[in-house]
């Protein structure tokens, strides 16, 4: 049965969450798939999964702003990345659900997206993404105190516990049917799932799940403390 939702899991401190969202609307629209946009907090993703993020890893860091500006030159768009990152996503990603900004929410997502990750805006100041949105004519009137609703915040940890219990371990996360999708390369893998021509559908399927591990990190970590002791 061919799916008929494809949902989006982001954060807005990922440049690679900014770079599928780029794309997104035009697969979905090529495969008249509904899509539903999920705001979560990555760093509560981190912490379920026990990971530390890009930014926590010098030589990651570093790996992944120069990844960014080739990206960038290579699909010809400007990339000028958020005045100040890390920063506080809750804001930014409260004011992104849908029940918060209704039917708005693409636009929202697609503003704040846009003046982060092209514009260097800062996106960790609630001030800052109300006039944000209102130069993008978005209705903003209201926003900011609804986003101080304990409803509102329940909401921004009700998605991340969702997409937790979804098997989501990063972002950005794309889920199509009962398949899980990570990363900004995952579309050409998409859309073999959206052709029927998965290699991964039936008896070609071969699963890592059922094979035994034969060491595992933190077993390892202790035996080799004992054996220094």
């Amino acid at each position: 049965m061919k799916p008929g939702t494809l949902d989006f899991y982001f954060d807005y401190l990922s440049p690679f969450a900014f770079f599928a969202w780029r794309d997104i609307g035009e697969l979905c629209q090529r495969y008249d798939l509904k899509l539903r946009p999920h705001p979560v907090v990555f760093g509560k993703l981190l912490d379920h999964w026990g990971q530390l993020g890009p930014a926590e890893i010098a030589p990651k860091r570093d790996w992944v702003s120069r990844y960014c500006q080739r990206y960038a030159s290579l699909h010809g768009f400007e990339y000028n990345p958020p005045k100040f990152h890390p920063f506080n996503p809750l804001p930014a990603l409260r004011l992104s659900l849908i029940e918060v900004c209704g039917e708005q929410q693409l636009a929202v997502i697609q503003r704040l997206f846009e003046a982060g990750w092209t514009q260097g805006e800062d996106l960790g100041d609630i001030d800052n993404l109300i006039a944000i949105l209102e130069r993008a004519d978005v209705k903003a009137v209201g926003l900011k105190k609804k986003i101080e609703d304990p409803g509102i915040k329940d909401a921004l940890i009700a998605e991340t516990s969702n997409a937790i219990a979804h098997g989501v371990f990063g972002v950005p996360t794309m889920i199509v049917g009962d398949q899980l999708f990570w990363g900004n390369d995952q579309f050409e893998h998409i859309e073999l799932l959206l052709d029927g021509k998965d290699p991964l559908d039936g008896e070609n399927t071969h699963s890592l799940k059922s094979r035994p591990r034969m060491i595992d990190r933190k077993k390892y970590t202790k035996l080799k403390k004992a054996e220094n002791t």
